[in-house]
C-alpha cells in the first residue's frame, strides 16, 4: 500500500507540474517550433545535445525528425551530438569533457542552423560551451531548462528561445521536456506538411 501511495504521489506531482507548464509554455514552444521550421525551410539542420537523461531526450528528438513522428513524411535533418562514442571520448580525453559538444558544433554547425540545448539545471558546462560555439557559428538556440534557467539563461540572445519548466524537481522537469519535444515534433510536421487527411 505504501508503494502504491508513493506512485500515486508521483502521478499527482506530474499532473500539477503539467498544469503549471500549460499556463506558461505554449507560446514559447510555438515560437521555438517556428524557428525550427524556418531553419528547415531554409535548408538548415537541427543539432541536439544534453547529458544523461537529457542526452536521451536529445537523441529522441533527432530520431523523431530523421525517421518519423506520427505521420509518414520525408526525413528531416537532425543530428544528436551525444551518440558518437569515439568522438565524445576522444574530445573528452584529449581536451575536456566541457568541449564534447562545442567541437562538434564547430565542425557541423552552419549559420541558420538550430541547436536544441537541454539541461534540467541550466548549468551543464558542456551545454553552455555548445551554446557559445553555436552563437559563434550564427546558429539559433532553443533551450530546454528548468528551475531558474541556470547559467544557460545568461547566454540567451534575442533570437533564442528558452523553454523553462516551472519546477525544481529533476524528474518532473524531464517529463515536461519530453512533452515539449513531442509538441515541437507535432508543430514541425503540421507546419511543413499540413494537416493529416
Amino acid at each position: 500500500m505504501e508503494s502504491e501511495q508513493r506512485i500515486y504521489g508521483h502521478f499527482m506531482a506530474g499532473i500539477e507540474v503539467k498544469q503549471a507548464a500549460a499556463e506558461v509554455l505554449p507560446s514559447v514552444i510555438a515560437e521555438a517550433a517556428d524557428k525550427m521550421v524556418q531553419c528547415l525551410v531554409n535548408g538548415g539542420k537541427i543539432l541536439t545535445c544534453g547529458n544523461g537523461g537529457s542526452a536521451g531526450d536529445a537523441q529522441h528528438f533527432s530520431a523523431e525528425l530523421l525517421n518519423r513522428f506520427e505521420r509518414e513524411r520525408p526525413p528531416l535533418p537532425a543530428i544528436a551530438l551525444t551518440t558518437d562514442t569515439s568522438t565524445l571520448t576522444s574530445i573528452a580525453n584529449d581536451y575536456s569533457y566541457n568541449e564534447v559538444f562545442s567541437k562538434q558544433i564547430m565542425a557541423l554547425g552552419s549559420e541558420g542552423d538550430v541547436l536544441l540545448a537541454i539541461s534540467t539545471s541550466g548549468n551543464s558546462a558542456n551545454v553552455i560551451h555548445a551554446i557559445e560555439a553555436a552563437h559563434d557559428r550564427g546558429m539559433i538556440i532553443v533551450s530546454l531548462t528548468g528551475r531558474e534557467g541556470g547559467e544557460m539563461a545568461r547566454y540567451q540572445q534575442p533570437a533564442d528561445v528558452e523553454i523553462r519548466v516551472p519546477s525544481k524537481n529533476t524528474a518532473r522537469i524531464q517529463e515536461i521536456h519530453l512533452l515539449a519535444i513531442h509538441c515541437l515534433c507535432d508543430l514541425i510536421d503540421h507546419q511543413l506538411f499540413g494537416s493529416e487527411e
